[in-house]
């Protein structure tokens, strides 16, 4: 795998959550985000919704991106304390995914 100091650790942060909760949910994690990205210079967030139901229920995934030279494990830590104030909007646990990127 090749480096380079442009690489950026990407975390994914995926739930569900009723359709109720979309208006709810897209302002809590915006403000979230916002305060995130606030404290940790360089990290980048998005918020996506997949487009069709499963289950009677829309998926989020919450994408942050930030320079490997800042810490995965601390940026994970952040995102699950401020997270806290989103569990009475989901349906179920948060699931984490970390990932870096790769050169073939």
């Amino acid at each position: 795998m090749a480096s380079s100091s442009s690489e950026r650790h990407e975390l994914y942060v995926y739930y569900r959550a009723r359709p109720a909760q979309a208006e709810a949910l897209a302002e809590a994690v915006g403000r979230m985000q916002q305060a995130l990205c606030a404290a940790h210079p360089g990290l980048k967030a998005r918020l996506l919704c997949r487009a069709e139901l499963r289950e009677g229920q829309n998926t989020w995934m919450e994408a942050y991106a930030l320079p490997v030279d800042r810490s995965a494990v601390a940026l994970a830590a952040a995102i699950e304390q401020a997270a806290a104030v989103l569990a009475p909007l989901l349906d179920g646990p948060r699931r984490s995914e970390h990932f870096v990127a790769c050169a073939w």
